[in-house]
Parts: C-alpha cells; sequence; structure tokens
C-alpha cells in the first residue's frame, strides 16, 4: 500500500538506513530502498526513503532547482525537521535529479583535514541504476572490480569524479537513488567508464 511517507517510521527508515548503509559498504551493490513510498512527484521513492532515513533537525539539506516545486521541500523538511540549506556548500545531505540539474560536486561541503565526515552527501536521482552505460567501479569494500549501469549521470561526471576521489580522504560521497533501488559511490572508490 502506497504512502506519503513511512507507514512505520520506525522499522522503515531503519530498514531503509540500512539498506544505504551496506551500500556504501560494498559500493556499486544495488539494494531495494523506498519500497511502498509515494513521495510527491518527480522524486523517486529511493531517494525520498534516502533522506527520509538520513536527514534531521541538525542536518541542512539542499534540494537542487527541478525538484523545489510540487510540494518536494514541504514534504522533505515536515517529515525530517532538516533546515533546508541556502546553498550546496552548507549542506550536510543534498538531493538532485541528475537527468534535470547540473551536478558540480566541487560545489558541495568537501571536508576538512581534520573533519573529513564534515563533507555533504549527495542524493543524485537517477533514470535507473541498471539500464545506463556501464560503470567499473573499483576500491575499498569491493573485491577486484565491479560495474554498474547508471542511467542518467550528467554530462562530466566521471571527470569530476576523478577530481574527487583523488582528493581524499576530502571530498563527497553519492547515494544513487533510482525507482525504488540505491547503490552508493563513497569518495574512495575509483570510477572507470563513460565520458
Amino acid at each position: 500500500m502506497s504512502t506519503l511517507a513511512f507507514a512505520d517510521p520506525v522499522f522503515e527508515s531503519q530498514a531503509a538506513f540500512r539498506a544505504i548503509l551496506a551500500a556504501m559498504a560494498r559500493p556499486g551493490t544495488i539494494l531495494a530502498c523506498g519500497e511502498g513510498l509515494a513521495p510527491p512527484a518527480p522524486l523517486s521513492p529511493a531517494a525520498a526513503a534516502a533522506i527520509l532515513a538520513l536527514a534531521d533537525f541538525e542536518t541542512p539539506l539542499w534540494i537542487a532547482p527541478s525538484l523545489l516545486a510540487g510540494g518536494i521541500a514541504s514534504y522533505l523538511k515536515f517529515h525530517t525537521g532538516a533546515p533546508l540549506a541556502a546553498s550546496p556548500d552548507k549542506a550536510a545531505f543534498a538531493l538532485i535529479d541528475a537527468a534535470a540539474d547540473a551536478l558540480r560536486l566541487a560545489d558541495f561541503a568537501q571536508g576538512t583535514q581534520e573533519y573529513p565526515d564534515r563533507s555533504t552527501t549527495i542524493v543524485v536521482q537517477l533514470s535507473s541504476l541498471s539500464n545506463g552505460p556501464l560503470l567499473t567501479l573499483a576500491g575499498p569494500g569491493i573485491p577486484g572490480e565491479t560495474t554498474l549501469a547508471a542511467g542518467s549521470l550528467p554530462e562530466g561526471f566521471f571527470e569530476q569524479w576523478r577530481k574527487n576521489q583523488a582528493a581524499y580522504p576530502l571530498g563527497v560521497d553519492c547515494i544513487l537513488a533510482g525507482g525504488a533501488e540505491v547503490a552508493a559511490l563513497p569518495r574512495s572508490i575509483r570510477l572507470m567508464g563513460g565520458g
């Protein structure tokens, strides 16, 4: 049964949180997340679930322009209590639609040498996690290499990601959300493929 937010907020937000943690621990692995959610369009169930599970009143949230309409900002603010960040570099979490919004990883908080964890985690809504150009991932949490076919990644993403990964331990982490599935790209991961 579809609901506007989690029908059982404690159980379902914990399940979404566990899926995101598992995705971060095993980059490139696609996991179910957000099934049963019916957020305001065009927000996907997985992207909504990620923000609902991660954001709270202490974590500023930046929402990209294409997702500010249709009550999405009100929906997320009501269900998380997260304040809206004035700019990407002030956000603990960010939400963008890769098909509609520009994504410049360097615009977001990168952390500091003393506190690399004070960077932005970006939830990137994609058209699909299994129907796009084949990406090859390597790094911590991946035995050898793995692949992911993420659809609608923005132009120039690969070069941006190479710079992001080269700055490790600084840089942003990305949670990829397509439909009711998530996968993760922690900043420690090398990404090959595309252009």
